[in-house]
């Protein structure tokens, strides 16, 4: 984690792509030791979500990869059953990778919005839009605004 910490912005950027996609790590650590080592909060903000957006992207990507015989195999859900979620899922599954910022579900989120051929562009936004609003919110209560 030092590591990261020593490459400045680019540290900050390659913890919080990690953070996003399937590798438990904690963008959150390195973003606020970032500040309080005394780089500029606002451009931590847009650092971290950046990386954070395209580590979410590559989840959506990857989900964009799978294929449903792999979910009935390795899962054991039913093809009908998936075909059922996935009208609902088409109704406002693009906008619900906003909550892709979310601890623990976030990447299945991002996954499943690839899986179930969400349209990207909508993803992208509204995931973008979550993340932000993240590092926002992380900055604002934990008195790191400069």
């Amino acid at each position: 984690m030092s590591g990261l910490m020593e490459l400045g912005f680019l540290g900050l950027f390659i913890a919080s792509f990690l953070a996003a996609t399937v590798v438990p790590f904690s963008s959150e650590v390195i973003f606020s030791a970032m500040v309080f080592g005394g780089l500029d909060a606002w451009t931590c903000v847009f650092v971290a979500t950046a990386g954070n957006w395209l580590g979410g992207l590559t989840c959506y990507i990857l989900g964009r990869m799978g294929k449903m015989e792999w979910i009935e195999k390795y899962f054991r859900i039913k093809k009908e059953k998936i075909e059922k979620f996935t009208d609902k899922i088409h109704k406002h599954g693009d906008w619900f990778a906003f909550f892709s910022f979310l601890p623990g579900v976030g990447d299945i989120i991002a996954v499943a919005s690839g899986f179930f051929r969400c349209r990207w562009w909508i993803v992208a936004i509204s995931m973008l839009a979550g993340k932000f609003l993240r590092y926002i919110v992380w900055m604002y209560f934990n008195g790191l605004f400069m």
